[in-house]
């Protein structure tokens, strides 16, 4: 058994087991892929992938334990290597977070630019997606961190730690018949056509969820993924924007009025999450604390050592997370 052919199972996985996508993307051929890996299947005696013909088409039973134990040892190997860096190059390697658009716009770049100043010689790439995309990213080792505030449930093979709650604004402009509430009701909201994120995305399971809880419909006449492309079709007179108040600037969107929303939308929660057993480097520690300053070096290692994610959660409940 080798290495490099746990690399393969594992990547082949990870490409949606297209054999010839894999070859791509680890610069390889395809019969040696498909060499290595009928050769770890011959010495284990048992299927890792089901075929038909020359297609593989789908993990087996025993193929799915395999390939799990196959990234824990994968991720040691890494973290091994990321050992010996931490002594001979401390402040040199790379940082790959996976986010969504208004994470990677609105609350990153603060982080990302005193992060980039301290540490020059730190390779820092950002994958925008889904909230699928991101858990792929993270799960695979292409992303150390994955940010994400919608569909949790999809990041239970990674530790998640809480940074922030933060609320939404509602976007109108200065002569909408809105604008002249400090307060506006479900009701009143549900009234007009709303422009607001893609399901899925940046917090929008609460909007559904206080719709759903009032008895009404809100009529969504256009969703994005980005904050800025809904406050385009807002000022296109499109409908009134629902949106993170975070997303709102001041000066940039002075012709549009914000009214406050907290009262109708329970908060979300931006959490950000790593593989299990992955060795993290003091960089690593050093972004997570600018990004979320109670999430000390400390804080991080004691809530690793719990056995799941919600364990964690209620490691957290006493502290008093900042509210945006």
């Amino acid at each position: 058994m080798k290495l490099q052919q746990l690399r393969y199972i594992v990547e082949v996985l990870n490409n949606k087991l297209n054999v010839s996508a894999t070859a791509e993307a680890l610069y390889t051929s395809q019969p040696g892929i498909s060499k290595q890996v009928r050769m770890l299947e011959d010495e284990l005696g048992i299927q890792i992938f089901g075929r038909s013909g020359k297609h593989l088409t789908h993990v087996t039973p025993a193929g799915e334990e395999v390939i799990h134990i196959a990234r824990d040892i994968l991720t040691r190997v890494e973290g091994i290597k990321s050992v010996a860096a931490e002594h001979t190059q401390p402040n040199q390697g790379h940082l790959n977070i996976a986010t969504t658009h208004t994470q990677a716009r609105y609350a990153l770049p603060h982080v990302i630019r005193g992060f980039m100043e301290k540490y020059p010689n730190v390779s820092l790439h950002m994958h925008q997606g889904s909230p699928e995309q991101i858990s792929a990213f993270a799960a695979s080792g292409k992303a150390d961190f994955a940010i994400a505030t919608e569909a949790l449930h999809l990041y239970q093979d990674l530790i998640m730690l809480p940074c922030y709650h933060w609320n939404r604004s509602i976007l109108v402009p200065p002569g909408h018949p809105l604008a002249q509430h400090t307060k506006v009701t479900i009701e009143q909201l549900a009234e007009y056509p709303l422009v607001t994120y893609v399901h899925g995305f940046t917090g929008r399971s609460r909007l559904d969820q206080a719709f759903n809880q009032a008895g009404l419909q809100p009529k969504i006449v256009f969703t994005a993924t980005d904050a800025d492309v809904i406050k385009t079709y807002v000022r296109m007179g499109l409908g009134i924007g629902v949106i993170a108040t975070m997303a709102y600037e001041e000066q940039k969107d002075s012709d549009l009025v914000a009214l406050p929303a907290d009262h109708l939308f329970k908060p979300s929660t931006t959490k950000i999450g790593f593989r299990r057993g992955v060795f993290l480097r003091s960089y690593m520690y050093d972004f997570m604390e600018r990004f979320a300053p109670h999430l000390e070096r400390r804080v991080v290692d004691e809530a690793v050592a719990l056995r799941s994610n919600d364990a964690i959660e209620n490691y957290f409940q006493s502290l008093a997370l900042p509210t945006y």
